[in-house]
């Protein structure tokens, strides 16, 4: 059996993975797409050593900032694990909140190699969308989510079809989707606390070396926390405009995070009990052993 762990960012899933592997013997796998890049640590509210406890982990610090890491190759690289720790008598535990992550790696989605990013720098995000509605009118994807945008027409440049069009509820391994959830509100002033606490632990000063790498790959445009701050850098933007607008689309991505998961698969949503963390840890590892 397969444990995913998933939901939005900031409410426990990290936790939740390593009390999980210890009772059931797991190994944890990565499926935060940002979590893949060495160097990336603060924003991306990577798990430390110590936060590991001895628990085997994978797909962490596995790519450099200048690299590149598809679904494709999370696809190939996730089920390949799958089927190790699987046959070494563990339990493999999905945890992270990308969700096309998890759908690749679960589900029977068929992906070709991606090895061909188009060029849309002439056109405008209105131009592009007009692409992608000639190839997929159902789509849900917002016309200024750019970066979907472009996603999706390479993907059916390569693979024939759309995210939206190719969704598949065939899965591939006996899987328990495991969702941690809270009120909305709390998560949102998590999150904005999160954000005091990450520069705190040296964000600004991770954020200037991200800058002054010129790196400008996907791996660093991805993830909430860098872009965000370079304003900043460049004297455009005050400090506080700058960390307000990482809160505000922390808060905007566990929204769209929500979306996903509840519309994708079949998720046993679990109230964390923040106070004692405990308590939702034995709610999960019962409803688990009624299901095992």
């Amino acid at each position: 059996m397969v444990i995913a762990i998933v939901g939005p960012t900031c409410v426990g899933k990290t936790k939740m993975s390593v009390e999980l592997a210890k009772i059931f013997n797991g190994e944890v796998i990565n499926a935060d797409s940002t979590q893949v890049f060495k160097d990336l640590n603060i924003a991306t509210a990577k798990i430390t050593e110590e936060e590991k406890e001895g628990i085997v982990h994978h797909l962490f610090d596995i790519k450099n900032i200048d690299e590149d890491y598809t679904v494709f190759d999370y696809q190939r690289d996730t089920r390949a694990l799958i089927d190790d720790i699987i046959s070494r008598g563990k339990t493999p535990i999905l945890c992270g909140g990308t969700g096309l992550y998890v759908k690749a790696a679960l589900y029977d989605y068929e992906f070709k190699e991606e090895n061909n990013k188009g060029d849309y720098s002439k056109y405008s995000n209105d131009e592009l969308y007009e692409i992608l509605l000639n190839i997929d009118p159902n789509t849900t994807i917002h016309k200024n989510n750019r970066k979907r945008v472009e996603r999706a027409i390479d993907c059916f440049n390569q693979n024939g079809f759309v995210p939206s069009s190719k969704k598949s509820d065939k899965l591939l391994y006996d899987t328990l989707f495991i969702g941690l959830t809270t009120d909305r509100d709390y998560l949102y002033e998590r999150i904005n606390y999160r954000v005091d606490v990450m520069v705190n632990n040296g964000l600004i000063e991770e954020a200037k070396w991200v800058y002054e790498t010129n790196v400008r790959t996907k791996a660093i445009m991805t993830p909430i926390g860098y872009k965000e701050l370079f304003p900043y850098f460049e004297g455009k933007s005050s400090l506080e405009e700058c960390l307000d607008l990482i809160k505000r689309n922390s808060r905007r991505y566990a929204k769209r995070q929500y979306t996903w998961f509840n519309n994708q698969m079949d998720v046993k949503w679990f109230d964390v009990d923040f106070n004692n963390f405990n308590n939702t840890v034995n709610n999960v590892y019962n409803y688990i052993k009624k299901c095992r």
